[in-house]
């Protein structure tokens, strides 16, 4: 992801997130911190339209997923998988010996992609997204080696 991403990353953060985007600020200081410790990515149709995104916090041995989103139309496509192949995937470059994320509890579909992935639930984070008050599910992943379940490597849908 680039400065040049950002109009459309934000429309569509605006429409994922409505009660609780980043603002441009938020994602511009995220951006800043590329390569340092940051990993920021965009998922693009045939055409070249932005139809997801996700960024990745690295120092430390450990990493944090910081967001990721696929536009509704293309969700359960397998464009999620594919975002978070790659922050794992750069999670390992760096050496990370953990990856943490948060995940809102009211996220059925999300929290099934990370299970897949091999993420555990390790806490909760009580009324964490405001303002609708939404528990956080923290969850982390420890490297395996394993390949997620229900996902090839050549980029198929879920199973």
């Amino acid at each position: 992801m680039t400065a040049a991403d950002l109009p459309a990353v934000l429309r569509l953060e605006r429409r994922l997130f409505p009660e609780d985007a980043w603002s441009e600020q938020m994602l511009r200081g995220e951006l800043d911190d590329q390569p340092r410790t940051r990993h920021y990515v965009v998922a693009e149709d045939d055409g070249g339209a932005i139809i997801g995104y996700a960024g990745l916090a690295a120092a430390g041995g450990q990493a944090d997923v910081q967001t990721i989103a696929v536009a509704p139309e293309r969700q359960g496509q397998g464009v999620g998988a594919a975002l978070l192949t790659e922050l794992l995937d750069e999670a390992g470059r760096r050496g990370a010996e953990a990856v943490f994320l948060e995940v809102r509890a009211d996220n059925d579909r999300a929290r099934r992609l990370y299970e897949r992935f091999g993420f555990h639930r390790v806490g909760l984070r009580r009324r964490y997204y405001q303002p609708s008050g939404v528990d956080a599910i923290v969850m982390r992943r420890l490297p395996d080696g394993r390949p997620p379940v229900g996902f090839g490597p050549e980029g198929g849908r879920d199973r």
